[in-house]
């Protein structure tokens, strides 16, 4: 009879904790925030990332300027290839109101400096450590890139590599009148 009992407890404590636990995860599912998928049109989200030098880079400081938001990783052939396009780019557009701030998802500081100094990158560099701008931005694939208009709207939403051209017609596109 002993056996029976501890038998039954047991498998009673088994099932509470199933229990427990699927109602814990319909309460999460139910009760989740809702991501809201980033369109064309919509106001870019706001976030704040430190640099390779420290200093900190919130996308809120380039109002009033058009901002080539770009996210990359080191290992990413395409976004290697487009970096050199980029920065070349940069140097026509930075003085004519359109930032560049490039992403870099979740690796090393060692890693994005060795990157940064071997293609001799000259626009911030941020990591997103945590992948929480990654997220709310909605990046999948890589190289991935907003352009976000002087009043804060995201302008284009592109993911792939994108040749020297496309670039600069992108940062044509959101520099102030």
């Amino acid at each position: 009879m002993e056996k029976k009992k501890k038998r039954l407890v047991i498998r009673t404590i088994i099932l509470a904790v199933l229990v427990l636990a699927i109602g814990y995860t319909v309460y999460g599912t139910a009760t989740k925030d809702k991501v809201e998928l980033i369109a064309v049109g919509s106001k870019a989200p706001d976030f704040t990332l430190v640099d390779l030098n420290g200093e900190k880079h919130k996308l809120s400081d380039y109002k009033g300027q058009g901002v080539f938001l770009n996210f990359w990783a080191t290992f990413c052939g395409p976004c290697e290839r487009e970096m050199p396009a980029i920065n070349r780019q940069y140097q026509v557009f930075k003085d004519q109101g359109v930032q560049t701030l490039s992403v870099n998802l979740a690796q090393t500081d060692f890693e994005v400096q060795n990157f940064v100094d071997r293609h001799e990158l000259t626009f911030p560099v941020v990591i997103d450590k945590t992948k929480s701008v990654s997220t709310t931005y909605n990046v999948g694939n890589l190289p991935a890139t907003l352009v976000i208009d002087p009043d804060g709207k995201v302008a284009k939403i592109i993911t792939g590599e994108l040749e020297e051209g496309k670039i600069a017609s992108y940062m044509e596109l959101v520099k102030p009148k």
